[in-house]
């Protein structure tokens, strides 16, 4: 938590300021990588949005006061120009900045107001086994999603259901659930699979992984698995700066064992994390 917490401050304080990944995982002493993963886990937006919201939030409030100076606004906030700050302002809040300065007022407004990070360590987290698991080979429906509008992988779930125990080459009964091709502004991917010994005679429209070897710290979710983000948030923003170890850039795995119920979302999971 507390590397959020330190990327957060450093946002609040540098509004103006040309501010990069590099310079906040500087700043939270973690790499690019841990603190990319662990903001959105502990804020549920990325680091870069969260700057740019912060910046057009802050500029919303100087124009219902009646700031006459647009173009000094914009530059006081990091834009090169009054055009790119008023496509990013009307973009974000669907009314340009002299529309917002003219009423007066934000009610009508979305604004992001400064974040206080508070400890979101879930009472049943326990210490994790760490497991060197051999090469998995992983094949069912993926999906992209685009900063972080996760909202859609239930019904994802639902798509694979009917082919789960139905794939020839399918091995044991145990469902994954695949984030891989991530990037900083949590663009993703998310892969439903099973293991499978062979990608040999697939369906074409099945997606196939390969995951190499990998040492991962493996945590128990025993809770409903709608409370799986606050178990992420307390391994990336509490275990993880704690341990001495370092996030691997891979595939951040769920595993669904045979005691895990899809009807009702009990049961319990697995969640394994990728170690240097």
């Amino acid at each position: 938590m507390k590397a959020v917490e330190k990327a957060i401050w450093f946002i609040e304080n540098h509004y103006g300021d040309p501010v990069s990944l590099d310079d906040l995982a500087r700043v939270a002493e973690v790499s690019r990588f841990h603190l990319s993963r662990s903001f959105v886990y502990v804020t549920g937006i990325p680091a870069s949005a969260y700057l740019r919201d912060r910046r057009l939030s802050q500029a919303a409030h100087r124009l219902a006061a009646g700031e006459a100076d647009i173009l000094n606004l914009a530059l006081s906030l990091g834009y090169g120009s009054h055009e790119a700050f008023s496509r990013a302002f009307k973009r974000r809040f669907g009314e340009t900045p002299e529309q917002i300065r003219n009423q007066g007022h934000t009610d009508n407004l979305q604004l992001l107001e400064a974040m206080k990070v508070t400890s979101t360590t879930a009472t049943n987290l326990t210490q994790p086994r760490l497991e060197q698991h051999p090469p998995l080979l992983l094949a069912g429906i993926s999906r992209n999603y685009r900063g972080g509008d996760n909202a859609a992988i239930p019904g994802q779930w639902q798509e694979f259901g009917p082919l789960i125990g139905r794939i020839d080459v399918q091995l044991g009964n145990t469902t994954y659930g695949v984030v891989y091709n991530m990037d900083e502004e949590d663009n993703h991917d998310y892969l439903c699979a099973v293991e499978v010994k062979s990608f040999d005679g697939l369906p074409a429209a099945l997606a196939r992984l390969r995951l190499p070897e990998q040492t991962y710290a493996i945590f128990q979710h025993p809770g409903h698995v709608s409370g799986i983000q606050a178990t992420c948030a307390a391994i990336w923003g509490e275990w993880l700066p704690n341990s001495g170890r370092v996030p691997a850039d891979a595939p951040f795995l769920e595993r669904y064992g045979e005691s895990f119920d899809p009807r009702t979302g009990n049961g319990g999971l697995e969640i394994w994390l990728p170690l240097e």
